[in-house]
């Protein structure tokens, strides 16, 4: 059975970081690409940032400089770096892999069931 699961969420304070993480298990993890989404509540579940198989990022119009995407092929883990953190980016974040790339939730294969990051003022 194909597994993803994110941690690393949590609180914290406007301005600061936090570095979640996704380990997957089940599926041969280089031959997709991997992404970030989040959700808020009441908001649609939007893309965020995701990581081709080699690594590099691609994103849904213009990048979103705070966040990084990072993978791990050796350990079929991938990360996503924030930084300079506002209580707009509260949400619920979310793992997903796809075989293209892709931008569009409904076109990805897999997901995990979300960590939740609390931004305050």
């Amino acid at each position: 059975q194909v597994q993803l699961v994110e941690s690393g969420g949590g609180s914290v304070q406007a301005g600061g970081s936090l570095r979640l993480s996704c380990t997957t298990s089940g599926l041969r993890f280089d031959n997709y690409y991997m992404a970030w989404f989040r959700q808020a509540p009441g908001k649609e579940r939007e893309f965020v940032v995701g990581a081709r198989r080699g690594g590099t990022m691609f994103y849904k119009g213009s990048k979103m400089g705070r966040f990084t995407i990072s993978r791990d092929n050796a350990l079929n883990t991938v990360t996503l770096q924030m930084s300079n953190l506002m209580p707009q980016d509260t949400a619920v974040y979310y793992c997903a892999a796809a075989r293209e790339e892709f931008t569009s939730r409904s076109l990805y294969d897999y997901w995990g069931q979300g960590t939740q990051v609390t931004v305050s003022s």
